[in-house]
């Protein structure tokens, strides 16, 4: 055997244990990418699902305003001052069997009212909280009304 042969043999087998830890290479760096995209899959499906209930808990807390404002602006009369917070305890509308809103509650409702100059105002503030699975997320709606008369 020649000498250009037996360095020809070197060179290939030294090419071919580099080939194989390229290989390597390339495979430990594909997995790391594709582990660093499941995780920001991950949270880009759990911020959505933050989301979502937030959004519920917003409803939940709007739907207690609409309430109390129907409760302190009745159709067809003038409007009332705001009731005792003891009676809008007892009164909350019951949200659980409205559909979107199960698991979502009006935590908190209060009413305030003043008068001046002969114009009543009123603040309505509630507080939406929705639970899934322990997490517990709550939006609160504050509005200002006045009466017309």
């Amino acid at each position: 055997m020649s000498l250009n042969m037996m360095q020809l043999k070197i060179l290939k087998s030294k090419s071919q244990g580099s080939a194989l830890i390229m290989a390597v290479f390339v495979i430990l760096v594909m997995t790391v990418l594709g582990a660093a995209l499941m995780r920001i899959l991950s949270s880009s499906s759990e911020s959505v699902a933050y989301e979502v209930l937030g959004t519920r808990a917003f409803a939940a807390a709007q739907t207690g305003v609409q309430w109390q404002l129907q409760q302190v602006f009745p159709l067809g009369a003038a409007a009332v001052a705001c009731p005792g917070q003891a009676f809008i305890d007892a009164n909350k509308p019951v949200i659980t069997n409205t559909i979107g809103l199960n698991n979502c509650q009006i935590s908190e409702l209060s009413c305030a009212d003043f008068v001046h100059d002969g114009i009543r105002y009123y603040q309505v503030t509630s507080t939406g909280q929705c639970d899934i699975n322990g997490e517990v997320t709550s939006r609160t709606v504050e509005v200002q009304a006045r009466s017309l008369d």
